[in-house]
Formats: structure tokens, sequence, C-alpha cells
């Protein structure tokens, strides 16, 4: 048995992230052995949970995998542990169908209480209502608690905590407006170039959460899972991969297909000239290239050698950031640089371009079904290049995001999860 729980919220914009961020470093600071959880597809969210812990952060997802492989997942990752904290995505019932794949089907499949994030600005005894909704809409998951955000004063807290006495649910805090609280945004999300200070967050959630009540959330899940670990699911156990990595360039992957690679060396494409000797497979993750153009153009040996293993026959998996990088240029406001060239295309991230893709994606080539998310603001210059497949979103509806396949390389504007086999 361990402390387990999950983090969500009404709505977005409730704080949520920043609070589980908080909790998981003060957890840590106190000692602890904490697993982070991300609900979803984020592979941004990821990052905070990281450096709060020292520890991956594991996705988890009932769109891209399945119930079954989601347990398997959270036991692994958290057997060490000495507390489990998954912050949810969203509000806690969004999902891709209704509920289906929200914050409350992974509290539902998992069986691990729930403590809601609520926004308190400009409300008090009208929270009840609130949260009365939420108990009562599915009754098959805990909702444990809650924890106020941007509570005015000690008169606020004290309407707060009167709501949690007549709901007979605890109040594991609240807390005060503070600057320590907000987080940074840019276009693509949370701003994670420089990790913001934890100390002062730490600080208030020391001073106004019950972490003692929170800490008596211990789970015990019903379920079993096979004994077989997820890390131990190679079928190429002799393969060698290759794998950008940067701070931000390429850096938006899915610990647990990083998992699957048998043997895996990183290099940076802004920097160093990748050596091909005995690599049998090259991975370009997505990430923000379009943020580092010049340093991936002054490395014109990298993107020749990169070039030249794709047309050697090389074999490489390129998701978004990746797949923009071996087009054959990509456009900006400040001007036109040269990538790989190893598909025919240009990406432009021209402000009047920009435009928002989002959402899971789904499609089937040479039998195997890719399943994996889309999020990027940057677009194919002029018409979208045709597809070797027809993608899918999660309703099952065509969408016009393109897979490529030359030789041996595949590429999308999709990230993909467990591609790997």
């Amino acid at each position: 048995m361990k402390t387990a729980f999950l983090i969500t919220a009404p709505t977005s914009g409730s704080g949520k992230t920043t609070v589980a961020r908080g909790l998981m470093a003060l957890a840590a600071a106190k000692g602890m052995k904490v697993q982070p959880f991300k609900c979803g597809p984020d592979y941004i969210d990821t990052k905070f949970h990281e450096a709060a812990t020292g520890r991956p952060s594991i996705n988890l997802d009932t769109f891209m995998a399945t119930p079954e492989h989601v347990r398997e997942l959270f036991l692994h990752y958290g057997s060490d542990a000495d507390i489990c904290v998954v912050e949810g995505m969203m509000g806690m019932f969004d999902g891709y169908d209704r509920e289906r794949g929200s914050s409350y089907e992974i509290a539902r499949v998992l069986d691990i209480p729930v403590v809601l994030v609520v926004d308190a600005k400009s409300a008090a005894y009208s929270t009840a209502a609130l949260l009365s909704g939420f108990i009562r809409f599915r009754e098959d998951v805990w909702i444990a608690g809650v924890i106020f955000n941007k509570v005015g004063s000690d008169r606020h807290a004290t309407m707060l905590r009167q709501v949690c006495d007549d709901l007979g649910i605890a109040c594991f805090g609240c807390l005060p407006k503070s600057a320590a609280l907000e987080q940074g945004s840019r276009y693509l999300g949370l701003d994670y170039s420089e990790m913001p200070e934890t100390s002062e967050l730490t600080r208030l959630l020391e001073a106004h959460v019950d972490w003692k009540g929170l800490s008596k959330l211990i789970v015990q899940p019903a379920w079993t899972v096979s004994p077989c670990s997820p890390d131990e699911s190679s079928t190429q156990p002799g393969l060698t991969v290759l794998a950008a990595r940067t701070a931000e360039s390429f850096s938006f992957f899915y610990h647990e297909t990083l998992s699957k690679l048998p043997d895996i060396r990183y290099f940076n494409p802004e920097t160093d000239q990748p050596d091909f000797s005995g690599i049998g497979l090259l991975y370009l993750p997505g990430g923000y290239p379009e943020k580092h153009l010049e340093a991936l153009v002054q490395n014109d040996a990298c993107r020749k050698a990169i070039k030249d293993y794709a047309e050697q026959g090389g074999r490489i998996v390129a998701e978004c950031g990746g797949m923009m990088y071996l087009c054959k240029r990509i456009v900006t406001d400040e001007g036109d640089y040269p990538m790989c060239g190893v598909l025919p295309y240009t990406i432009t991230a021209r402000k009047a371009d920009r435009r928002l893709s989002l959402g899971y994606r789904r499609f089937v080539l040479d039998g195997k079904e890719y399943r994996g998310h889309e999020f990027h603001y940057t677009q194919f210059e002029g018409s979208v290049p045709q597809s070797v497949v027809q993608v899918y979103n999660a309703h099952g509806e065509p969408v016009e995001t393109p897979v490529f396949r030359y030789k041996n390389v595949l590429a999308s504007y999709t990230h993909l999860y467990d591609w790997f086999t």
C-alpha cells in the first residue's frame, strides 16, 4: 500500500498543473520517492514533473493505450515510490468522446482517489453546487477532497471550508493568490525553457495544504496485471538506436517509447555530427526546431549526414519537429532556413500562417495500427502534401494530417505512442 491520488480540476486554468508540480516538489523535499504521472498525451507538463521529482513522468492515456497497459505502467513505475501523484488534463470529465480518455476515466481505471483543484476567485458557498455535481455525476470514483486556489482572505477560506463540511469531503487546503502559483505560457503551452523555482511554491503549499491528510490517501488496487514489465517488451534487442535530444528542439517524446528502445544513444543536432556506424534506427522526436533554426543550419555536417543516411536506406522515425527537420526548409518571419532535404516540403512558421492543429490521430500502415497525438501551429507551405495512408481522429473521422514514407523513413506531424516493434 502507498499514497496515491489524482489531481484534477473542474476546468483548465484552475491551477492543477502548478499545484501538482508543487506537491511533487514538496514530497521530494520531505525525502520521499515521488513517482509522477500525467493523464493524456501531454509531453510538456511531464518535464515539470521530472524537474520536481528527479524521476521521469509517465503518460497514462486510454486512447493511445489499453486500460491494462495503463495499469501496468502505474504499477511498474510506482513500485518503488513512496507516493504516486497523477496530474489530470483539462477538466475532470473532459475526454476525446465525452468522458472517454478523461482524468475521470484514469481515476476509475486505476481506482485511486481524486483531489479537485478549484479556482475559488469571486465565489464562496456557490462552490457547494459545483462540487455537489462533481461528486454525484459519476459515483464510481472517489473525490476525496478539494484544494481551493486563489482564496482572497481568511474569511473566504472559512466559508469554503464550510462547503466541504456540508458536503462531507475533505478540504485539503486554501491557497492564497500568489505569483508563485502562476505559470507563464508560450505558443505551444507552458514555457519550460527555464524551469521555475519551486522554493516559494513549496513554502506556500507547506503552509496552506493539509499534507498529513493527503498522506492518508492510501491505495491498494483490487486489480492485478500480468507480471511482464513494460520495459521488457522489446522485440529487437540487438538494435542500436540513435536519437536526437536537445533542451527544446527535439524534446517531445513519451518516456515509454524510449524505454522500449533496446540500445539508445543520444546526439544533439545543433552541435554534434552523428556517427551512423552500427546504427539500425534514427529517431527524431518533436520539439521546437523553429526556435533554434540558426544553430540547426550552422551544423551543416549533421544535416548532410542525416540526408545521406536516409538516401542509403537508413531507417528513420520522425515526429512533428523531427519531421520538420527532415523537410527541405523552414520559413519564418525572420528568414528562410535550409533543413535536411530528405522530404521535399517547406514548413512555414510565419505568424500569419500559424494555425492550431490538435487532436488524437490513428492510422494503419503495413498492417500495424499507430496511435498518437498532434499538436502544432506550423503548417506546410501551400497545399497539404499527399499522405501514404488516411489518418483519422479519435472519432474515426478522416483528417488532413499526412504520413510520409520515403525509402525507410516514416514521418508525420503525429507524436506516436508505442511505435517500436
